[in-house]
């Protein structure tokens, strides 16, 4: 099985690696319940550095669905409720629609909201905190838009949940993240650095020696190792960093495959579990998407960066899981994950009949 994985891996991330060096790939392939590891190509062309399982990627909107874990276990606790509004927390909401959108609404997508950070082409003003506001106070629909009755994919939901577990728990995101799921999970290398006014991620030397470099589609380096980039300049919009070793551990997870606390095994379900039905095709979790692909059931999340793409992806009913981090942007590995190699990985893992009377884990 391994011979055929390498040879479905290295088909489908082929055209994610710059033939001339600017740019490569770090995969992990979790099936049978162990994680693969490949690499391809350069995390900085100019020192010939290769990727390694170890490079930080930045791995842009990847970070969403640790933040829908975070409130998955806030709806556990009884923290929150999906059913709040955002404003309960975030006491600047005033605007007519903003103080309408639930929690629940900005996790799921259905808020409605669609700023100018949130679609091409991107503006060249940034937000302040208050400037935040007041753009979210401001804010109507042009098409109808309402909380809850379509799903409109949009980075300042996010940003406000972001806002409100922190008000909630009065404490950072980073700090929240850290302690309460990637220390856990014994996630050592995935972090939430500050962005510095050079758009550089504020971490430390041993980190940042890690940093790939990034890479636009067509080979040009885009600022250095450690780029973020972003319209939010206010404490916890930072991107986040990780490498294919510790997104291993989330896979993991995922699947029951990893010691952890049950609380956090119920809230990786809990991310997962369909929240809006979009399309027959398609639906819409906190932060992951669910496909149908070639009849089989695909739950994952993609991100980029005009530097950096990413992807994580599932296939919960066999155990296998998905990551590709790539330092060139624009590469799209979402595209060669759900048409190709997941579904050609899922035929070599068939599904097996339940035996009466048991229970799934």
């Amino acid at each position: 099985m391994d011979s055929e994985i390498d040879h479905i891996i290295g088909n489908g991330t082929a055209a994610m690696v710059d033939p001339n060096g600017a740019g490569g790939v770090a995969v992990v392939a979790r099936i049978g319940g162990r994680s693969l590891f490949f690499n391809y190509g350069y995390a900085e062309q100019a020192e010939k550095r290769p990727i390694t399982s170890d490079s930080l990627f930045n791995v842009g909107s990847v970070r969403k669905v640790f933040e829908a874990t975070l409130l998955a276990q806030a709806v556990l606790r009884g923290d929150i409720r999906l059913d709040e509004p955002a404003a309960k927390y975030v006491t600047e909401l005033t605007g007519d629609y903003i103080r309408r959108v639930t929690i629940g609404q900005l996790a799921s997508h259905t808020s409605g909201l669609l700023l100018p950070t949130d679609h091409p082409p991107w503006p060249s003003e940034h937000f302040s905190s208050a400037g935040f506001y007041d753009a979210l106070n401001a804010w109507t629909p042009s098409g109808g838009e309402q909380p809850g009755k379509q799903r409109i994919y949009t980075h300042a939901g996010y940003v406000l949940l972001q806002l409100v577990l922190e008000r909630r728990y009065g404490k950072p995101v980073a700090e929240l993240l850290d302690r309460r799921i990637t220390a856990p999970l014994g996630m050592t290398s995935t972090i939430v650095p500050e962005r510095g006014p050079d758009d550089q991620a504020i971490m430390s030397p041993h980190f940042l020696r890690r940093a790939v470099q990034g890479y636009s589609l067509h080979g040009e380096a885009i600022g250095r190792p450690g780029n973020q980039q972003g319209y939010f300049d206010f404490p916890g919009t930072g991107q986040m960093f990780s490498s294919a070793h510790d997104l291993a551990i989330l896979l993991a997870a995922c699947f029951g495959e990893r010691p952890m606390e049950p609380e956090l095994r119920k809230a990786l379900l809990l991310s997962q579990s369909e929240q809006f039905r979009d399309s027959a095709r398609y639906g819409q979790a906190m932060a992951w998407e669910i496909e149908n692909f070639l009849g089989v059931t695909i739950v994952d999340k993609p991100g980029g960066l005009d530097n950096a793409s990413a992807y994580v992806g599932l296939i919960p009913d066999r155990k296998i899981g998905l990551v590709i981090l790539a330092n060139r942007g624009d590469v799209h590995p979402f595209v060669a994950a759900r048409s190709t190699i997941l579904p050609e990985l899922a035929r070599l893992v068939p599904l097996r009949p339940q035996v009466a009377g048991s229970a799934a884990r």
